[in-house]
């Protein structure tokens, strides 16, 4: 009977409970580190966005020079060649293993997405402005592991081979070439390659767009090569080293659109983090001269039982 009431009259403290001051003390805390991993978090946002904008003269710079040799492509085969056919096209999807850089990866996704269901309000469009023909049994191969992810879910039947460790800094024409060499002993069969990639728009936007290259076949039967004599060997060097350049030229082109991208994503992160760490600090302090306030009280109120 006494040890019964002697835990009935136990303080709070022994008896599982915890005071008001304590409950208090308990949620500043947990705002305080919540205020200290938003500040870290702040930090690296900020850091990350001068290292984008830093790499972003050098990508634009890059861009500029590699978008030569797709415009050289594109005189090429809009003097000496016939229209496309829509029979065995080969797809090649840019994106990069880097993530942090808002959607643009999924841009170039959605766009393959939508244009192999059919979707005609926003077709993938060539560098002439003109809508890509597509067959949904259409082999796609991409680089970069951020689409690959994407486009392995809902496409896999599609999927030949993916490319991973490139462009890892500034594309350079090996990359375009190595990836060249690839598709064709990979046995593929195509007539053409489209090529779909991020089109750089300006600092704040891009827009997802599409190369195409005549392949081997299409230029054996283009009427504009069959005009002049040639050796066995010309269509075939003069393919590879066609694709070899459209492929660099959208490569540092969805480069410099990256790295633009990151440097937004973490612009709006940095803002993002700084106006919680506001609405955080606030928090903190009102429920800061809670807790004294809570002290004050009860001091005054102990002095005036005394």
């Amino acid at each position: 009977m006494l040890a019964r009431r002697t835990l009935a009259r136990a303080p709070p403290a022994l008896s599982g409970t915890a005071p008001g001051n304590a409950r208090n003390m308990a949620t500043l805390r947990e705002i305080e580190l919540r205020l200290k991993s938003v500040k870290n978090i702040e930090k690296i946002t900020k850091s990350m966005q001068m290292i984008a904008s830093t790499k972003l003269a050098k990508a634009q710079r890059a861009m500029v020079a590699g978008k030569q040799y797709g415009v050289a492509n594109s005189e090429v085969f809009a003097h000496s060649t016939s229209p496309s056919s829509t029979s065995n096209k080969l797809f090649i999807v840019i994106s990069s293993d880097k993530g942090l850089c808002g959607g643009i990866h999924s841009s170039v996704t959605k766009a393959t997405r939508r244009a192999f269901a059919g979707a005609t309000d926003s077709p993938l469009l060539n560098e002439d402005k003109k809508a890509v023909d597509i067959d949904s049994a259409s082999p796609i191969m991409v680089i970069g592991d951020k689409s690959k992810a994407q486009l392995s879910r809902s496409m896999s039947g599609n999927m030949r081979m993916t490319f991973n460790q490139i462009g890892r800094d500034v594309p350079t024409f090996a990359d375009a070439a190595g990836v060249t060499d690839l598709v064709i002993k990979s046995g593929v069969p195509h007539d053409s390659v489209v090529i779909v990639y991020n089109k750089f728009v300006s600092a704040i936007s891009y827009e997802p767009a599409a190369i195409e290259v005549r392949g081997e076949a299409g230029l054996k039967e283009s009427e504009g090569f069959k005009a002049y004599e040639m050796e066995d060997d010309f269509t075939k060097d003069l393919a590879e080293f066609s694709l070899a350049n459209a492929i660099y030229s959208a490569l540092v082109e969805a480069h410099a659109c990256e790295i633009s991208a990151r440097r937004n994503a973490m612009d709006n992160a940095s803002k993002n983090a700084k106006d919680m760490i506001g609405s955080l600090q606030m928090q903190y302090n009102r429920g800061r001269q809670a807790a004294i306030t809570n002290e004050l009280v009860d001091i005054i109120t102990g002095a005036s039982a005394l």
